[in-house]
């Protein structure tokens, strides 16, 4: 017989616990989920990016109906509890449910405290607390204009930022001189305000506010200077307040919330909180990272069912991370200073970046961050191990500053260190989902470690976990939206270029209004190749737009030496280039000579003062294996040995790599030619691959050997190897023009259909050939810069410059 296990509350908390319990023991209870909202359970943090328009109501979902099925919970939406019975052991709805129990957890959460003024409880005053506060936002921005929000901390914040986005004139009032004065200091403060400013809100600072002026509908506020503000929505962001009520009716000690020791037990047998409703250690938690943790020692009590085998909950450090608009924040711990305290301080006026990092008895006691909070999984880390930084430099406590460009300090961070903050996931066990548990999107690390799960601040540096683990086989699923620093999709930045005539990066970010000037390592990469697709004649390529593997023209290696992979046509070599390769390899003490799926030969192991001297001697065109470009060109033997052979797949494959070597497009492109159907060059599995036939070509597009397996299809059959040049031209031209950058061939068809493709392809290939042959005609080869001009070989190599 399974135990019965009640849940009042669907919110975050309390099903994270559930989770937490069918995880360990699916089949060990009964359960039943009772809540207020009409909904199932949903991410309330996410909640401001509905509001800003970022996000959708559907995407904020944690838990579908589906999951409450699969595990036998049996959940009541929109129905409240109204009454517990401590003695019977049973709870009672307000629908006049009565669902017995044998343990009882209590996660009713907390309520938006709402300010007890005159005028209060008029049409048009809402808190900020639920999606039924987010639609009655969204429906007044429809027809009104003014909003009003009261109380300048991280909600109130968010909800203005939302408010902007609905197109709204926003006032925020605060009784304060200080923004966030409980998460930033005044530097910090003083930043974030000047930033907000500049998008459009307007602050009343030092205002307190003694009434609601209207008849029935909220007309305006009046301050306790006699000041007055028209206002037609005013959303009160000033707290909240723990919902403890049905806990004092039964007698539960509480004070601010209910009290709960370090195993989530109230002072009544079989009872327990956890969520905001909980005090622990006289500590209302507000935050979602103290809530999960809680949720997990509560899971564990109930399934061992004694407090033996469970690690007690000591309490938490909170943490704080906010971004608005493009505005990085973060704060962690006790950042104020004493006498007691040493602070690491860094301002960068320039760039907008502000970090403190406050310091007692040789341990990090608390941070903040503003503009850059690459650092904070890092000191995060070192405030929750209380680790001695006795031994530490400056750099090494703020190791972003001095990261390799292009390259997230996620990279370097130590496999115990945790990336996701909310729901305490490490590095280590992100890349062990994603090599171990095919885990290899954004969505599959959610799903599979519950990382990102929560406030979404995390997602920047699992994207560059997932890059850096998977390497080659790592796909950008793009958003609609480049990067952060804009509002407008791909295809809109490049229909802008094109239309308004734009010619650099920086006037694109002037013209188009990005929100960081300097734009940021997704968008200046993307932004010059559109500008070098658009502009093939005119545009100069941007150097400092592109990463270190490209600038060097070599890979980097974990142990910061390179791989070298110089080109070899269509797989074919000789004994000259051998000779050159061992030689080379020989002289410059290469570790490793590893011959490649794209059939070449990379040299591992190249040290970077190394670089010019090797690719000197090899005397070899790059194969580009770190670009956005023409990576191979595979080919089997063809007809001229194999006897099955009926075309002369070697000989098409190098013309065809020597026709398109350096065209720059959004992601790599791999070619396969194989002489007969028999595939050996794997051509169903690239960019592009030929099949040789009697008399002619199948050539099939869209093909992917990574991760994402995925067979090519039939583009079209060809005679003779004219006429399948120019229809690979016109294909790569049609990709190169229309899909996203970092977006494969594979994925943009799966996106726009083959059809489309054909139909394009067919009707428009003598102009996209034509097209693509003049940026063929523009090609030069940029590594050879590294051995022939001194002044790029001086920049990229000084001592101590770019790595």
């Amino acid at each position: 017989m399974k135990e019965k296990l009640v849940l009042i509350g669907n919110g975050m908390a309390g099903i994270r616990c559930l989770e937490e319990i069918i995880a360990i023991e699916p089949e060990r209870f009964d359960i039943t989920v009772f809540g207020d909202e009409p909904h199932v359970n949903y991410n309330r943090i996410m909640l401001s990016k509905v509001l800003q328009g970022n996000t959708q109501m559907d995407e904020i979902v944690l838990n579908r109906r589906s999951w409450y099925e699969t595990n036998g919970i049996h959940l009541h939406t929109g129905d409240a509890v109204a009454a517990i019975d401590s003695t019977g052991k049973t709870v009672t709805s307000v629908s006049g449910k009565t669902v017995p129990y044998d343990h009882l957890i209590i996660a009713t959460g907390s309520n938006p405290f709402i300010l007890p003024l005159p005028g209060a409880d008029q049409q048009g005053v809402i808190g900020f607390r639920n999606i039924q506060d987010c639609e009655t936002m969204m429906t007044y921005a429809k027809k009104k204009k003014r909003a009003v929000v009261i109380g300048g901390g991280l909600l109130g914040l968010e909800a203005a930022r939302g408010l902007l986005n609905l197109n709204m004139d926003v006032y925020v009032v605060h009784v304060l001189d200080s923004l966030m004065e409980a998460q930033l200091d005044a530097q910090a403060s003083a930043m974030l305000k000047e930033e907000l400013e500049a998008q459009g809100m307007t602050f009343l600072m030092n205002k307190q506010t003694i009434q609601l002026n209207g008849d029935g509908h909220v007309t305006g506020l009046t301050f306790k200077d006699g000041s007055e503000l028209a206002a037609d929505l005013v959303v009160m962001a000033v707290g909240i307040r723990p919902n403890i009520k049905l806990a004092q009716e039964i007698g539960l000690q509480t004070n601010r919330a209910i009290i709960v020791n370090d195993y989530m037990e109230t002072s009544l047998p079989d009872i327990y909180a956890v969520g905001e409703c909980a005090e622990h250690r006289g500590v209302a938690y507000g935050l979602v990272a103290p809530l999960y943790e809680q949720g997990k020692t509560l899971a564990k009590r109930l399934v061992s069912g004694s407090r033996s085998e469970v690690t007690p909950y000591t309490g938490s450090v909170v943490f704080t991370q906010l971004k608005v608009s493009g505005v990085d924040v973060f704060s962690a711990g006790d950042f104020h200073e004493t006498e007691e305290t040493k602070s690491i301080r860094v301002h960068d006026e320039f760039d907008r970046v502000y970090k403190k990092v406050v310091i007692e008895e040789n341990r990090v006691r608390g941070a903040v961050l503003f503009g850059d909070t690459s650092d904070a999984p890092r000191l995060l880390d070192l405030m929750r191990k209380r680790t001695d930084i006795s031994s530490l430099s400056k750099v090494e406590i703020l190791p972003a500053e001095n990261s390799t460009p292009g390259e997230h300090p996620v990279v370097t961070m130590a496999a115990d260190e945790i990336v996701c903050g909310c729901n305490g996931v490490t590095k280590g066990r992100i890349v062990q989902a994603i090599v171990e548990e095919n885990a290899v999107t954004l969505d599959g690390v959610k799903e599979t470690t519950n990382a990102c799960r929560s406030c979404g601040g995390c997602k920047p540096m699992i994207e560059a976990l997932l890059e850096h683990t998977l390497g080659e086989d790592f796909q950008v699923k793009t958003a609609d939206t480049l990067c952060n620093c804009t509002d407008l999709s791909h295809e809109q930045v490049a229909t802008e270029i094109r239309e308004k005539g734009l010619q650099t990066t920086k006037e694109v970010m002037n013209v188009l209004g990005w929100k960081n000037e300097e734009g940021c390592s997704k968008c200046r990469p993307a932004l010059n190749y559109y500008l070098g697709m658009i502009h093939p004649l005119e545009h100069e390529d941007e150097p400092a737009s592109r990463f270190v593997n490209e600038r060097l023209h070599a890979n980097i290696n974990k142990d910061g030496t390179f791989s070298v992979v110089p080109r070899m046509y269509g797989g074919v070599t000789d004994v000259q280039q051998l000779r050159k390769i061992a030689d080379v390899a020989e002289k410059y003490n290469v570790p490793l000579l590893k011959v490649t799926g794209g059939q070449r030969i990379d040299l591992f192991g190249v040290k970077k003062e190394d670089l010019p001297h090797v690719w000197k001697e090899l005397d070899m065109p790059s194969g580009y294996a770190y670009g956005k470009t023409l990576r191979t060109v595979k080919t089997c033997v063809g007809e001229r040995f194999c006897r099955f052979g009926t075309q002369d797949s070697v000989g098409f494959g190098i013309r065809m790599e020597k026709k398109l070597e350096g065209m720059s497009s959004p992601h790599k492109v791999k070619l396969g030619v194989s002489a007969c159907p028999r595939n050996c060059a794997e051509s169903l599995i690239k960019d592009v691959g030929l099949v040789g036939l009697e008399g002619g070509w199948d050539i099939y597009v869209g093909g992917n050997g990574g991760v994402d397996l995925r067979q090519g299809e039939l583009l079209g059959r060809v005679g003779n190897d004219d006429e399948a040049e120019q229809l690979i031209l016109a294909f790569l031209q049609l990709y190169r023009e229309n899909a996203r950058y970092l977006e494969r061939t594979s994925a943009w068809i799966e996106r726009v259909g083959l059809e489309s493709v054909k139909e394009q392809v067919f009707a428009r290939q003598p102009e996209l050939a034509a097209r693509l042959e003049i940026t063929l005609s523009t090609f030069q080869e940029p590594w050879k810069a590294i051995v022939e001009n001194d002044e790029v070989k001086n920049q990229l190599f000084q001592p101590g410059g770019v790595q």
